[in-house]
């Protein structure tokens, strides 16, 4: 497995794990969750390492990663939530105005507040992006069922962020498809991937 594969991976489990994070503590990482958003907006970029503006971006990504290929059932909310993203990914892939759509509505949403502080625009993203969700991807199957705590799950902050991380893990899978990923790869590639993943946290 090549290190464009990896970081796309990186990529989905790094959303997943934020979707976690936020479900069951009503937290997550803000350096993590803001390269997630932006990897929405860069739809055009060259690399993997592009989309996500660098490998160190992915930290979070590439330790849930390795994490999960060593077999650490912590995070088997996130690996549940990343294969349920790589079904998904394979019906939008088929639905060419659902993807027409979402680029469309993926280019205003980056232009939406510049005259805001970046929490603030953020926040106005993810609740485009979860509209957006809404409309699109949640009429997929399997829909994603995130499980957590109910305080948390029925804040609408948190709901918007859920389901923008959501959308992120979708690009990123997509991505992972894209520079040549595949279920093969996943069956075959686990040590190699492994290696890679402590590689790039190696710096």
């Amino acid at each position: 497995m090549n290190t464009e594969q990896v970081l796309a991976l990186a990529g989905v489990f790094q959303a997943t794990e934020l979707v976690r994070q936020a479900a069951h503590h009503g937290t997550w990482s803000g350096y993590a969750a803001t390269t997630c958003l932006d990897s929405l907006f860069r739809l055009e970029a060259d690399t993997a390492e592009d989309v996500f503006g660098g490998k160190s971006q992915l930290r979070l990504g590439l330790e849930t990663l390795a994490a999960v290929l060593e077999g650490e059932q912590r995070h088997a909310e996130s690996l549940q939530y990343t294969v349920g993203l790589m079904q998904l990914q394979r019906r939008f892939m088929r639905d060419g105005a659902m993807q027409a759509l979402v680029g469309e509505k993926l280019a205003d949403a980056a232009a939406l507040g510049e005259a805001l502080s970046q929490h603030e625009r953020q926040d106005l993203q993810a609740d485009a992006i979860a509209a957006l969700y809404s409309e699109t991807l949640s009429t997929l199957t399997p829909r994603i069922v995130v499980h957590g705590r109910p305080q948390y799950l029925q804040n609408p902050r948190t709901v918007s962020w859920v389901r923008s991380l959501l959308f992120a893990g979708l690009r990123s899978a997509v991505l992972w498809r894209q520079v040549g990923g595949g279920r093969f790869s996943l069956l075959f590639g686990r040590k190699k991937a492994l290696e890679q993943a402590h590689r790039l946290l190696a710096g």
